[in-house]
């Protein structure tokens, strides 16, 4: 196959490195030239391409077989979640509408759950966004579901829970310098997924997915806030940071995510089961 990955940035690089692997040619679809000559190093063959600017879909490859959408907003606030997630997409399933397409996998975010009373949720939950930018995403999905149901696309969705691994283990530094500790909503659960595994799973469901379909890459063992901090403290040698009484608990969704339906049907054995398994890499990298 000839792959399209739009967003091939630290995901999507995962996501072509394991399909060159195994023989696929991939293009990879980047913003800004930045990251070019990495790109090219794996093997990927970089397309310069906002996909968010008008006539933006003029420029896509003809000969291309599948694709897989990883998004990613230039800033915060819901006009880059917009251009990113819904306006891109966009371009893509116009693009590509009745082309015959293998495959089309959107790579969506647990954020679409705002639930914050610690229940569980999984792949058959019906979103509840909390935040503006998380309506974003729920427009996205809608966006693709309905491409899936109309047969135009053959496409489905991947909801990744917090991603972590080679030089991003941010929640090791954020205990570190005492910005993620012990207090007000610590009770809070926590939702992780190594890049490896979220990798694995987006593979899976371009090849073996079902159009219209939901998917979850989360790993096994959600974990509460407090029991995170102290997990990672021990480790630092520290103690588990505090913060004062005083501090406003975050305004977070409080959910635990479940994935064992998707990769009981994918048949994915997670490289990283929980964050005791991934995170060990990060104790060795720089601060």
């Amino acid at each position: 196959m000839k792959v399209l990955i739009a967003g091939c940035g630290w995901l999507g690089r995962a996501v072509g490195r394991a399909l060159i692997e195994r023989g696929e040619a991939v293009v990879g679809v980047r913003r800004t030239p930045e990251g070019r000559g990495e790109l090219e190093s794996i093997g990927i063959e970089p397309l310069i391409l906002d996909l968010a600017a008008p006539g933006a879909a003029g420029s896509l490859p003809d000969d291309v077989d599948a694709i897989v959408a990883c998004p990613a907003p230039r800033a915060s606030g819901v006009e880059a979640y917009t251009r990113a997630y819904v306006v891109a997409l966009r371009t893509l399933l116009d693009g590509y509408r009745d082309r015959g397409l293998k495959g089309f996998v959107y790579t969506s975010s647990t954020g679409v759950f705002g639930q914050d009373d610690g229940g569980d949720v999984d792949e058959s939950t019906t979103p509840s966004p909390a935040t503006g930018t998380a309506r974003v995403l729920v427009v996205a999905e809608k966006q693709v579901l309905t491409a899936a149901r109309e047969g135009s696309t053959p496409a489905r969705v991947v909801r990744l829970s917090g991603l972590y691994g080679p030089e991003r283990f941010g929640v090791i530094d954020r205990v570190r310098q005492g910005r993620l500790g012990l207090g007000p909503g610590d009770e809070t659960w926590m939702n992780f997924c190594h890049r490896e595994d979220a990798a694995r799973t987006v593979v899976a469901a371009l090849d073996r997915g079902r159009a219209g379909a939901i998917y979850h890459a989360s790993d096994a063992h959600p974990v509460r806030r407090r029991d995170l901090t102290v997990w990672i403290a021990e480790r630092l040698g520290i103690d588990p940071p505090v913060l004062p009484a005083e501090a406003k608990a975050p305004a977070r969704a409080d959910r635990r995510i479940h994935a064992s339906w998707t990769r009981a049907g994918f048949g994915i054995a997670l490289a990283y089961p929980s964050f005791r398994e991934g995170l060990v890499e990060g104790f060795s990298s720089p601060p």
